[in-house]
């Protein structure tokens, strides 16, 4: 969206859509708590579903810009009233750190020698031997001559 659409937008703001900005910046910014008795209503599956519903009819029939506003006013609604019933429906399948610590640890168990490797390990030479061995030996490696082998010779 251009800048120019934006500024248009804020222009065509009726005075209900100016009151509905400022309340809901006011609940963004502001912690104020949700009301006990509306707590359990939020945190059920119908009330997701009317949060939803008001977000659909306030993108079709008010500003955008409210309705944009209005998504994050949704989320702060549900996360404070999830909080403080203590279900937290939002936070319920979000893993914390230490829950995904432990998964970790049980996906990548202690790693265990294998036969193969202790055998492995007991019987190669590499990194056992001494680093200025040299064995003198009569064998003199010889090269043949490679004729027409290349252009090059």
């Amino acid at each position: 969206m251009e800048l120019k659409n934006i500024f248009k937008s804020v222009k065509s703001f009726t005075k209900v859509d100016y009151a509905l900005i400022v309340v809901f910046i006011l609940y963004i910014v502001f912690p104020v708590e949700t009301p006990d008795l509306l707590i359990p209503i939020i945190d059920s599956s119908l009330g997701m579903l009317s949060i939803f519903i008001i977000t659909l009819y306030l993108f079709f029939y008010v500003n955008p810009v409210v309705a944009i506003v209005y998504i994050f006013v949704a989320y702060e609604l549900i996360r404070r009233s999830s909080n403080k019933s203590g279900r937290v429906t939002i936070m319920e399948y979000t893993p914390s750190q230490k829950k995904k610590d432990l998964e970790m640890k049980q996906m990548n168990p202690k790693v265990i020698e294998t036969l193969e490797e202790e055998v492995i390990l007991q019987m190669a030479p590499i990194g056992k031997s001494k680093d200025n061995e040299y064995v003198n030996t009569t064998f003199k490696p010889v090269a043949d001559k490679i004729k027409e082998g290349s252009m090059y010779q």
